[in-house]
């Protein structure tokens, strides 16, 4: 009898299961879905369920998708999410399993993601300084709770319990009245020490933030407890691993050996590679610095490239030009447009154009914008620009981490994924330009395997 491990990836955007068969290790089925949810109002803070009742509706349709013969012999369960966020529940009472096999939210609000914007540079310089390698920027957990603490303390009365969406899916399963955290998304909290594995209790208590919200910390790959109630067929009792963040979990699904580096290109772009298992990270945070250092599993870290500027260039350029047309009076659809670019880029195969696509800046330097260079009257056709463009996103993620670094840490080959790579060929062939290593691609990097995978390697 076939055993699986249920993998979940539980986003903002989407929510993806993937029932993973322990003996063949591999992929019986899955199902991914979007939230559907709006662009969330980031300064609205007062309706309560909104984006994290989506999201926990969205995870329930989509495990109703996957057979449920298989699901019921689902032996252990792992869960992966966006960092960052933070969404504060009730103990007891935050969720409702009266609905035969699934829980619905109930005493929670709404979802704060990495993407909120209350915290402004002003309101970060006025916290105290971590005793962390890891700079706290707005949309951190400890950030967003200290904006609470000062500007709506009587929100933090209401709830008792607070984690990121994916610890509050382990919490709902497990039945617990606190939440259990990773190093992984505790680091990127913020105010988390990744080599003492502790919070800076110390500082946040002098800062007179609620310790109490806290979550308890747990090792990365290790177990919050076991499923409460049956869950979409999966038995009670089913042991659920504490959960883990998306990045380190796509990573883990396609990085096959330690001298590979992954290149991920979707609607950012990330450029990562394992570092040695006696590496310690700096005892402060670097925000200049372009590369951070990821809490990866049993102490070990990745150094990650991460731009905020890679499909989402593309797709802006897409926008420019369908909406130059609208004005002009013709219309296309965006994804007939973008396959007539690829076309013509794959018919311009150089171009002395200079696109630097950092319309959102990037985390190290968020000033400095795009910009587009070296234009003459012979470099103006929509070739030339896509070409260029698509240089421009891997010239950029190079100049954060570049092909020295890469061979100083003895990479050996590229493993290319994401969205942006698999549908666009002009990408691919810049990406073989950029790096001197040989370029495999084929295992995209999927968090919903990686975690699935990572908990099938406890059995």
């Amino acid at each position: 009898m076939s055993t699986y491990v249920l993998g979940v990836d539980v986003g903002t955007t989407s929510v993806k299961a993937v029932l993973f068969e322990t003996g063949s290790r591999s992929v019986a089925a899955s199902h991914a879905l979007p939230t559907e949810s709006d662009i969330i109002d980031h300064n609205l803070i007062k309706a309560k369920e909104q984006e994290s009742g989506r999201i926990i509706d969205t995870l329930n349709r989509c495990l109703g998708l996957l057979p449920r013969d298989k699901l019921q012999h689902v032996i252990r369960i792992g869960l992966s999410g966006q960092m960052h966020g933070v969404l504060f529940w009730k103990a007891k009472s935050g969720c409702d399993w009266s609905k035969r096999d699934f829980f619905t939210t109930t005493d929670t609000i709404q979802l704060i993601t990495w993407q909120d914007g209350r915290c402004s540079s002003h309101f970060l310089s006025s916290l105290p300084k971590p005793d962390s390698h890891v700079s706290v920027a707005t949309g951190f957990g400890c950030a967003t709770i200290f904006w609470y603490m000062r500007h709506r303390p009587e929100v933090l009365e209401d709830f008792t319990v607070a984690g990121t969406i994916q610890d509050y899916v382990v919490s709902m399963l497990c039945g617990l009245d606190g939440c259990v955290m990773t190093p992984q998304n505790a680091a990127s909290w913020g105010f988390f020490n990744t080599s003492s594995n502790q919070w800076n209790i110390d500082i946040l208590k002098g800062a007179g933030f609620p310790l109490h919200l806290l979550p308890q910390c747990v090792p990365s790959g290790g177990l919050a407890g076991q499923t409460c109630s049956d869950w979409h067929g999966i038995p009670a009792g089913t042991p659920v691993g504490a959960a883990l963040g998306d990045f380190q979990s796509s990573v883990y699904s396609c990085m096959s050996a330690q001298t590979d580096a992954v290149l991920n290109i979707s609607t950012s772009a990330q450029l990562t590679f394992a570092m040695p298992a006696d590496f310690k990270p700096p005892d402060s945070p670097q925000p200049a610095s372009s590369i951070s250092y990821f809490p990866y599993f049993e102490d070990s870290y990745l150094a990650v490239a991460a731009s905020l500027n890679g499909g989402n260039a593309l797709a802006t350029f897409v926008e420019m030009l369908t909406s130059w047309m609208k004005e002009l009076g013709a219309e296309m659809s965006d994804s007939c447009l973008y396959e007539k670019l690829i076309h013509s880029a794959l018919n311009q195969e150089t171009s002395d154009l200079r696109v630097s696509p950092t319309i959102l800046g990037e985390r190290h330097n968020p000033l400095c914008l795009g910009q587009v260079t070296n234009i003459s009257t012979t470099n103006l056709s929509l070739g030339h620009l896509t070409r260029a463009l698509c240089r421009g996103i891997l010239d950029n993620i190079t100049s954060m981490m570049p092909a020295e670094r890469l061979q100083q840490a003895g990479v050996r080959r590229i493993v290319g994924s994401g969205s942006a790579i698999a549908r666009n060929e002009v990408l691919r062939q810049e990406v073989e330009k950029a790096f001197p290593q040989p370029v495999v691609y084929g295992q995209n990097a999927d968090s919903a395997v990686g975690v699935a995978m990572v908990l099938c390697d406890l059995l």
